[in-house]
């Protein structure tokens, strides 16, 4: 019997991240079908660790995929070489689809255009889509007929909203199974070296570096905001890197003012200390032990909402978090998360921020809304053994 074959789309980093949730569950229900990928951004890093093979070239553009935010990035991605690098990854694609039996495309129209141009079947998980953004999403011309071509065989969405709204504009196939990676989010047992009795705040700068960077050094100025309105020994910080940040931490600190050594950033006054300890492998367990997030992030924010953490963001200086992410994220996320300011995090902003850290860690009511929210928004666990099942019973 001739072994199937099946090809992950996705054109994001938070796309990377749902498909691969996907990948491990279908692995675990049928280990004998080949499994491959294409990112459409990036370079597919979520891919490489679950050594599922990437078909064609990647690279990393100086947008980070984020055109949307800034058309002028456009121009160089450009530069780097975009419009060959696309053209090299759709021959690619058409090339490989000749042997394969089923395309998995998780993103917006892009994916679902290419999956179409391989005339193969195909699922599409719409997850750059929401009604929360618009109350109503536009489809235009293009997307009804990609989803509603007879070789899409199935849309999930990424809300119950969502999945009610194209339903109501005629995408009939349509069905709303949770969210994949809220499927990751088990805690390890990693010891975090916490004191139970002081409040617990998750540190999230992003994951793209330079970005990340520039990101976490906003956040350990308002870490020393949020320490001077909870007042001493009120608050604990852990702060969830990835790997390539923890090279960065040492100059993080010198530039900052604070002292490094380990994975331990501190930052030492004539009253008092504070300490950031960061983790490069605990993101889950400093997730579900926080009782608050800072953050400036896109899926791991989503991640903590759906967990039913309250969120506060900053705007940075992009190219991915800017207030226009972050506003377009409050929209999507609804009330758990909070973004302070409208313009790149000053002083005013920061205060301000750390004061509106105060005032969430005393309102209870508004905590259990966070707790309601997050499931409305990102719903239950198990959306990825959900969505593999249907790819391995059509393939089976």
């Amino acid at each position: 019997m001739t072994t199937k074959n099946i090809l992950f789309l996705s054109n994001g980093h938070g796309e990377d991240t749902h498909n691969c949730q996907i990948i491990k569950a279908f692995t675990k229900i049928c280990p004998d079908i080949n499994i491959s990928a294409m990112p459409i951004v990036g370079i597919g890093n979520n891919y490489k660790k679950l050594n599922i093979p990437i078909i064609g070239p990647t690279a990393n553009m100086p947008s980070g995929g984020f055109l949307y935010l800034n058309p002028l990035l456009l121009f160089k991605d450009l530069g780097q070489g975009l419009i060959s690098l696309t053209w090299q990854k759709l021959q690619t694609i058409w090339k490989f689809a000749e042997n394969c039996d089923l395309i998995m495309a998780t993103g917006d129209i892009i994916v679902a255009a290419i999956a179409y141009s391989t005339k193969l079947p195909y699922v599409v998980f719409l997850s750059a889509d929401s009604s929360y953004y618009e109350g109503r999403i536009n489809l235009g011309l293009i997307l009804p007929k990609l989803l509603n071509n007879s070789r899409c065989l199935k849309v999930f969405a990424r809300d119950a909203l969502t999945a009610k709204d194209l339903k109501l504009q005629g995408i009939g196939k349509t069905e709303f199974v949770g969210t994949p990676v809220m499927d990751n989010l088990t805690s390890t047992g990693k010891n975090l070296h916490l004191q139970p009795e002081l409040f617990t705040i998750a540190i999230l700068p992003g994951s793209r570096l330079p970005e990340a960077a520039r990101n976490l050094c906003l956040l350990l100025k308002l870490v020393r905001e949020v320490a001077k309105v909870m007042g001493v020994n009120v608050c604990q910080f852990r702060a969830a890197t990835v790997p390539i940040l923890m090279f960065e931490l040492e100059a993080i600190a010198i530039s900052e003012g604070w002292q490094y050594q380990g994975n331990k950033l501190t930052f030492l006054t004539q009253e008092y200390a504070i300490e950031v300890i960061c983790y490069e492998d605990a993101f889950a367990d400093i997730l579900q032990h926080s009782n608050l997030v800072i953050g400036m992030a896109g899926t791991a924010i989503e991640q903590a909402v759906g967990l039913g953490k309250p969120v506060i963001t900053i705007p940075g200086e992009g190219p991915s978090f800017t207030y226009g992410f972050a506003e377009a994220q409050t929209r999507l996320l609804g009330s758990s998360v909070q973004v302070v300011g409208k313009k790149i995090a000053n002083n005013f902003t920061l205060q301000k921020a750390a004061l509106k850290v105060k005032e969430i860690l005393a309102d209870q009511d508004y905590l259990q809304g966070c707790m309601n929210n997050g499931l409305e928004r990102m719903g239950k666990p198990g959306a990825s053994e959900k969505i593999a099942n249907y790819l391995v019973k059509y393939l089976s």
